[in-house]
């Protein structure tokens, strides 16, 4: 089998019996053991469950068993969420490795889907930082240049896709943490609706999601489908789509108003590669047919993003920690952020958050139907760059970091779908993506637009060096 297809195409494979899931799951395993001591994506293994849930999985094609669309295809979970029986520290010296007693609503999701659970990849320190790197686990590499960082916080998931240890990976994004690793790694990444992924706790006010990072649009819908469901239990739910997603994946997308941002919100300078990629992606959608011309939306203000910000030292502050003294020196600051702001502003600085959210969602329909931004403001730095600005100077702004999430931090605020498409190539090689953003539950409209970029790209043959040639 080649490693490097897509989950949809592995599980129909399996399906008809041209490939066992055993042989899917060595594959994998194989590669990890050959590549991953150069990359560090994968830090927790769990061979021999994964080769065991591999032979029932075969067993139950074999006996010609209804089965799930993902089927006994791998799928290796973030080291930020629950699986029973597995530890979580979240990256952290300060958690405890015990084994968790539940598995998370979306990872159960992915179960019976039919996916297996292999292994858990690398995350910084309970995540809020856009590289990954940790005191624990060390440092996770990209693999179209081990001298650069994957991203994060979805990092180690970015490098396990992009390194071939897995078809697809789950992930999750509070800021950007989907779609800055899929710029840096050449890979798509969807951040789905709030609401759209069941979660016990929709953290940092409501602002994180779960997802996935692959390498195509279809297996994106496809993800999108088996994690989303109507949760009855749950304060709120996004609303049942009104055909798959993968139907919309597939379907035209018609003839839309794309409005082009080239200056990041945050008013830090952009890279002319970063701009150089979104304007890629414009004249490909120009060329499908849709209208792209210059806006301007109203964002959010510096007093709204500087109240998010402590917000996130709130959920940070809030953990359950074995000994808070063991975190790195910028979750330290973090908490003391945390402890100098006090209920009331809090309270006031959510509802500042939900009210400006009114404002800003309210212009798609207007002016434009999709927002089309760098991913980026800045191209993916080297290691060292971010996680020392974040340790050696904690009180500091960690510019470097903030260029990374200058165009994406705003969507997980107002709740609202975005795609990071990897359509373009730095000059030293380095893949480089851009966004778009689209009204409240419009994953589909996403979907369909970045397939009909997908077709003329066809970014998924493009394989990052490490492992290219590689078939153990």
């Amino acid at each position: 089998m080649n490693p490097f297809d897509s989950a949809l195409e592995i599980a129909a494979a399996i399906r008809r019996r041209d490939v066992s899931p055993v042989e899917v799951a060595d594959t994998y395993l194989d590669r990890i053991d050959a590549l991953d001591p150069g990359v560090n994506a994968v830090i927790w293994r769990n061979d021999e469950q994964v080769r065991e849930a591999a032979r029932r999985a075969e067993s139950a094609v074999m006996r010609g068993d209804v089965v799930g669309p993902f089927h006994g295809v791998p799928i290796p979970v973030k080291n930020l969420s629950n699986v029973a029986g597995q530890p979580n520290d979240m990256s952290s010296l300060a958690v405890t490795d015990a084994p968790r007693r539940a598995t998370a609503l979306s990872i159960k999701k992915l179960q019976e889907a039919g996916f297996l659970l292999m292994g858990r990849t690398n995350s910084p320190e309970l995540g809020p930082l856009t590289v990954t790197e940790n005191a624990k686990y060390g440092r996770t590499s990209n693999p179209w240049d081990t001298d650069y960082v994957p991203g994060g916080s979805s990092g180690g998931a970015a490098a396990a896709v992009a390194a071939g240890f897995a078809p697809v990976a789950h992930a999750s994004d509070g800021g950007g943490s989907i779609r800055v690793p899929s710029s840096a790694c050449g890979l798509v990444g969807l951040k789905p609706s709030r609401g759209r992924v069941p979660q016990e706790v929709f953290a940092w006010e409501h602002s994180t999601v779960e997802g996935a990072i692959t390498r195509t649009v279809a297996d994106s819908a496809a993800m999108l489908d088996a994690m989303s469901v109507t949760d009855s239990l749950g304060w709120y739910s996004a609303p049942r789509p009104e055909r798959p997603f993968a139907e919309q994946a597939a379907e035209a997308a018609g003839s839309l108003r794309i409005g082009l941002m080239l200056e990041a919100p945050t008013g830090l300078p952009v890279d002319p590669e970063c701009v150089d990629a979104a304007l890629a992606l414009a004249r490909l959608l120009e060329a499908a047919g849709h209208v792209v011309a210059p806006a301007v939306p109203r964002l959010f203000s510096r007093e709204a993003i500087d109240a998010f910000q402590v917000i996130i030292c709130a959920s940070v502050a809030a953990g359950e920690y074995t000994d808070p003294s063991l975190v790195a020196p910028f979750i330290t600051r973090r908490m003391e952020r945390a402890r100098d702001f006090n209920a009331v502003q809090y309270a006031a600085a959510a509802a500042k958050l939900q009210i400006e959210s009114r404002a800003i969602v309210s212009q798609w329909g207007g002016e434009f139907d999709v927002l089309l931004t760098p991913t980026m403001a800045t191209t993916t730095p080297k290691h060292g760059v971010v996680y020392e600005e974040a340790n050696n100077d904690p009180r500091g702004e960690g510019l470097t970091a903030l260029r990374m999430i200058s165009f994406t931090s705003f969507c997980n605020t107002t709740g609202q779908p975005a795609i990071s498409l990897p359509v373009h190539t730095g000059a030293n090689g380095m893949p480089i993506g851009a966004q778009l953003v689209g009204a409240p539950f419009a994953e589909g409209t996403l979907l369909a637009l970045a397939a009909q970029v997908e077709a003329a790209v066809n970014w998924q043959d493009r394989l990052a060096p490490l492992g290219a040639g590689v078939r153990p």
